[in-house]
């Protein structure tokens, strides 16, 4: 007996019985089946069910359907000789199979006209079941648009988006999630976690505010956390010197990731209702990133990871065949590493200002290693002399 059945992954169920007669002949002996209504109306309306038989009328079987979930079987008739025994195979065809119902249930029971003691009637009914289970592959795969953007001083404000009565100026992603059911079975529901990292720091302000989220066809409905304030601007005033140093030490990469420890993040649960074998469903969010929190960064990228996984209803079971359940989206904040127009006048003021401290420095050193104390008159005058006696000699020498 198989343990359980897989819908939409098993086409047929096959029943084999073995009646046995251990006494005397007996009269009228008939096999009853009762099945579950629901799968009996299937098996009229849409052709679910079947049956055939192993043995033929000439080998003394016999069945007729009595109801839409009765079945008469006569066996040996008129009679069923004493010590004999009878094989029946029912085949059901199960691919159409709703699963509405959590087992597929069989009573079986067998009774002749001829008395027989209380004691031995334990083994004249038998009642199978077997459980159904969904089976299900699940995929999900996913796009965020922009995968990066700029932002900073120098940025012009127009690029940005502006809500009504809000200062801040916000960057519009645009996230698209598909659930894909890879079969066998039809996906009874289930459930996506998406999960984007909301501070830069643990006590920080949320960065991200939702505008919409829509499941295709409306086939189903997610919830969030609203942001209640989503415009924050941080209100911490920096001194002239404290931009210029930041500007300069700008640098490296920061990850938010929500898999790592201590990441404050934003989940977003969406709750899908079922779908066919190689049925896809859609999911788009659609959010602002305040990028007035980023200004106050010190990194020159802020890499944003955001992750989506699929959790199953409970009658669900996955048979993994190596496709993703969970999926990561990256997207990228860039620094413009431009200073704004004040910072760069303060800039070159303070290097012409650096400059000539520079010169007089080097001035004073070479002053006080005497560069400047040298007696150059008396060392003209001294080579002057030099060269008129060695004139004065020669001229001697020539007179001589």
């Amino acid at each position: 007996m198989i343990s359980h059945l897989a819908l939409g992954g098993v086409k047929n169920v096959s029943l084999n019985l073995t009646i046995s007669n251990a006494g005397d002949d007996a009269y009228d002996t008939n096999i009853y089946f009762n099945f579950s209504r629901e799968y009996w109306l299937f098996s009229l309306s849409f052709g679910v069910f079947s049956v055939c038989f192993g043995l033929q009328e000439e080998k003394g079987i016999s069945c007729m359907l009595v109801e839409l979930d009765f079945l008469k079987c006569s066996v040996g008739f008129p009679f069923m000789r004493a010590q004999t025994k009878y094989h029946l195979s029912v085949l059901f065809d199960t691919s159409r199979l709703s699963g509405e119902n959590e087992t597929l249930l069989f009573l079986v029971h067998a009774r002749s006209a001829n008395p027989e003691h209380d004691s031995t009637l334990h083994d004249n009914t038998l009642e199978l079941s077997i459980p159904l289970v969904h089976e299900v592959d699940t995929t999900i795969t996913g796009v965020v648009t922009p995968t990066s953007f700029v932002y900073g001083n120098s940025v012009d404000r127009s690029r940005f988006l502006q809500l009504d009565d809000m200062e801040c100026s916000f960057q519009p992603l645009n996230f698209t999630f598909q659930v894909i059911n890879n079969g066998p079975s039809r996906l009874p529901g289930s459930t996506v976690d998406i999960r984007i990292p909301n501070r830069l720091t643990s006590n920080g302000a949320d960065m991200f505010h939702i505008i919409d989220t829509q499941v295709s066809e409306g086939r189903g409905n997610c919830t969030w956390h609203r942001n209640p304030k989503p415009c924050t601007i941080p209100h911490d005033k920096k001194s002239i010197f404290h931009t210029i140093f930041a500007f300069f030490t700008k640098s490296g990469k920061k990850v938010l990731d929500c898999d790592r420890p201590g990441r404050a993040c934003l989940t977003i649960s969406c709750s899908l209702s079922s779908q066919a074998k190689e049925e896809a469903t859609s999911i788009d969010v659609q959010m602002l990133l305040n990028t007035e929190i980023l200004q106050r960064d010190s990194f020159s990228v802020i890499q944003y990871v955001t992750r989506g996984h699929v959790q199953l209803d409970d009658r669900a079971v996955e048979v993994s065949t190596g496709l993703p359940e969970e999926i990561s989206l990256v997207f990228e904040a860039l620094h413009s590493q431009e200073p704004r127009g004040y910072v760069v006048g303060w800039i070159i003021a303070i290097s012409l200002l650096v400059g000539i401290l520079l010169f007089l420095l080097l001035a004073v050193l070479l002053w006080k290693m005497g560069f400047f104390r040298r007696h150059y008159r008396e060392i003209i005058e001294a080579e002057k002399n030099r060269k008129d006696s060695d004139e004065s000699w020669d001229w001697v020498q020539k007179s001589q």
